[in-house]
């Protein structure tokens, strides 16, 4: 099976971002949970962005389907003005 992870924020339906295994997608969500929240690509892309924010997870698809088909989803972390609220079985760490 051919997979894609793909970083989303779920609460835009907006594709982030594109990696070829779980744990690059975690490096890099881990690295999205450093930027301020009101700096790209953080900064949500509605009019009202200063009382919004992003809700991202990551979400594997088999793409040796077509369409792709997807696979699982991994929690990952929300982001607004107060800060950053990692899910609670999201892998913070490195392994």
């Amino acid at each position: 099976m051919a997979t894609r992870f793909i970083i989303e924020d779920t609460d835009h339906a907006e594709p982030l971002s594109q990696h070829g295994s779980l744990a690059e997608a975690w490096v890099e969500l881990r690295r999205l949970s450093g930027v301020p929240w009101d700096q790209a690509p953080n900064i949500a892309p509605c009019s009202d962005w200063r009382s919004c924010g992003r809700c991202y997870e990551i979400i594997e698809f088999d793409t040796s389907l077509d369409p792709w088909r997807e696979v699982q989803r991994v929690s990952g972390f929300g982001i607004r003005a107060l800060g950053v609220v990692w899910a609670p079985d999201a892998q913070r760490d490195e392994p």
